[in-house]
């Protein structure tokens, strides 16, 4: 079990950087001040720019990715304090950078919905899933210009999208299941203002 308790730690801990309050702060913006609140990409896009809000999206992705190839090479080395398959610390790894990033310590565990984190950790687990999941993400926002809905419709699109592939019901595929219900849960009051009419919108750039 130390193993896993090390993958859940280091996830967390990565998880948890705020990239996008940080990349705010570094041109002297509080992110939490502006716009939603949030601190993901989104709200970085419309409080900076998209330049910034690409970059928060990038580092956001990159901690997914990193946590999960961590725990897979890096402690399923074999041996009694490595008892768990590559995959399972992969997914603890996981689970614990998913967490980090919408609830890191660092800021009173208020942070992102997930999105670009769970993009990431999904790229060191099951890429061919990640970049289906991206590309149903980019038609739903190109058509609605919705980041919300698009972000809600590949997060419910992601389980299926797993079982056309695999068709098993793995560790993995339960672990999607988790993930994809907790960023629809984070995005329970953009789903009210989607149903009111009400939700913000990227208009096309002309």
């Amino acid at each position: 079990m130390q193993s896993a308790f090390i993958s859940v730690a280091i996830g967390y801990l990565l998880g948890s950087i705020p990239s996008g309050f940080l990349v705010a702060k570094c041109r002297g913006i509080d992110i939490r001040q502006h716009g939603s609140g949030n601190i993901g990409a989104t709200n970085v896009v419309r409080t900076l720019g998209r330049s910034w809000g690409s970059l928060v999206f990038f580092f956001d992705v990159l901690k997914g990715i990193i946590a999960v190839q961590l725990a897979m090479k890096g402690l399923a080395c074999g041996g009694p304090a490595c008892s768990l398959p590559a995959d399972q610390l992969g997914i603890i790894a996981g689970l614990g950078c998913f967490l980090g990033h919408c609830f890191p310590v660092w800021l009173g565990f208020k942070g992102g919905k997930g999105v670009a984190t769970g993009a990431g950790i999904l790229i060191g687990l099951t890429p061919l899933t990640a970049v289906i999941g991206l590309t149903i993400w980019g038609i739903v926002y190109y058509t609605s210009r919705y980041v919300s809905l698009a972000s809600i419709v590949a997060a419910i699109s992601l389980p299926m999208i797993f079982w056309f592939l695999q068709r098993q019901l793995s560790a993995v595929f339960w672990f999607i299941v988790v993930i994809s219900a907790l960023a629809i849960w984070r995005h329970r009051t953009n789903i009210q203002r989607l149903l009111a009419g009400t939700e913000s919108r990227f208009e096309k750039k002309k």
